[in-house]
């Protein structure tokens, strides 16, 4: 089966991305509009520019959505709304340019083990997402949620049980389930795999979430490619790295369309 592989397109490499995804008939993620400078500027303007540069590509075009501070399952309703305001301008982008997923993080506090924490921050999490993806269905944008500071594939994994809308899935970022949990990954597979739409793929030294190639690090990824695959739903492999050569080296270990003109 061929793999739906995808490039981590940040505003620094987004020609040569562009480029790579043409060259192998491959999708874009773009990172642009996950940070808070691009989406105070002129983000329409921003916005028309990038519908012209991914007009060429074949594949499928999601959109990390904003994360740095966002906070779904804050206690404070001011940092909810200011978190739900930010994701519908995420979801609003992804409409613009057509993105079939946009990518939004949880932000679970880890350093808080507390059962109590745990109960409030998952029923806030069970209401937000709720509202959130009603106006998502509205604009026919799917949500996947990733995993980041979760420790466990349950505290995300509840959520979508919960509210249970095929408009909400999830996004298993590889990289973050070993540098935080110490969960079996294949507790992380058997818990998403049901709600499962995207997976991060990167490579990492077991310390830092530092985004190397497939085959620079700690991870074997001929062993988890292999786990991945047999999720039922045919979930997209997004190449979350910051060089292209990163990227271009990886493709050597998925499985990618051959061109009839090959």
């Amino acid at each position: 089966m061929v793999d739906n592989v995808v490039l981590s397109a940040s505003p620094a490499n987004i020609r040569q991305c562009v480029e790579l995804a043409l060259q192998y008939d491959l999708g874009i993620e773009v990172m642009a509009f996950a940070f808070p400078d691009a989406l105070d500027g002129d983000w329409r303007a921003l916005t028309d520019q990038y519908r012209s540069l991914l007009h060429p590509i074949n594949g499928k075009i999601t959109l990390h959505g904003p994360f740095m501070d966002m906070a779904p399952g804050s206690p404070d309703k001011q940092i909810i709304e200011a978190t739900m305001t930010r994701f519908k301008q995420g979801l609003q982008i992804a409409h613009e340019l057509e993105s079939e997923i946009v990518v939004f993080h949880a932000n679970f506090l880890s350093q808080v083990h507390t059962e109590d924490y745990r109960m409030g921050w998952t029923r806030r999490n069970i209401d937000f997402w709720g509202r959130l993806v009603s106006y998502a269905s509205i604009l026919g944008v799917t949500i996947a949620i990733e995993n980041m500071w979760e420790f466990d594939p349950y505290l995300i994994g509840d959520i979508l049980k919960s509210v249970d809308h095929p408009r909400l899935r999830a996004c298993l970022d590889v990289g973050h389930a070993h540098l935080y949990s110490r969960v079996a990954f294949e507790t992380w597979v058997r818990v998403t795999a049901p709600y499962l739409v995207h997976i991060h793929l990167n490579n990492n030294d077991g310390e830092d979430d530092v985004h190397r190639s497939l085959a620079d690090g700690v991870l074997d990824y001929s062993r988890l490619l292999k786990l991945l695959r047999a999720v039922p739903n045919s979930p997209s492999f997004v190449l979350e790295m910051d060089r292209i050569e990163d990227m271009r080296s990886s493709l050597a270990y998925l499985d990618l369309r051959v061109s009839e003109t090959e």
